[in-house]
């Protein structure tokens, strides 16, 4: 058995990558509550097509979603360690980041273009983060699918306010 293997089974060093998982998406989602502490009045004065979603939904599902992508991670953490997983693990944080730049873009800033692109790069990186999961961890791979969905349609929304904002 490898080193990596064992080191993954350690049920303390286990807990510790799952609380580290959980303290990178914490923090990408505190990124975003900051700059959206008046996004509940921007959203109210965008036009918006008729298939947005009302405001009150995007909390309970970032909630979810950011709990799925702190468990998909630390899933492909236990199954391949640093050393399998390490392009894995950089887009990983390269999502985070594309993540947590978005809501100060879009809300705080309100360039709803550069929002765009940086969203854009997300479904592209998000994406990869799937498809890089599928070989150490098809639940991983799973739990990441709502965030893809979510994030493609957040894009699509984004493009939306953009033409007609």
């Amino acid at each position: 058995m490898g080193t990596t293997t064992r080191r993954t089974r350690d049920p303390r060093r286990s807990l510790g990558a799952a609380l580290c998982f959980a303290a990178a998406v914490l923090v990408t989602a505190l990124v975003g509550g900051t700059a959206a502490q008046d996004a509940g009045a921007v959203y109210a004065n965008l036009e918006l097509p008729v298939w947005a979603p009302p405001s009150w939904l995007f909390g309970p599902v970032w909630t979810v979603l950011y709990v799925l992508v702190a468990v998909a991670g630390w899933l492909v953490w236990r199954a391949a360690g640093v050393r399998g997983a390490a392009v894995f693990l950089g887009v990983y944080v390269l999502q985070l980041l594309l993540n947590a730049a978005w809501t100060p873009l879009f809300f705080g800033a309100g360039l709803y273009g550069t929002a765009l692109a940086d969203i854009l790069l997300l479904v592209v990186a998000v994406a990869g983060t799937l498809l890089l999961a599928r070989p150490h961890s098809g639940t991983a791979a799973l739990l990441l699918v709502p965030y893809l969905v979510w994030v493609a349609f957040a894009a699509a929304l984004n493009a939306a306010v953009w033409a007609v904002n």
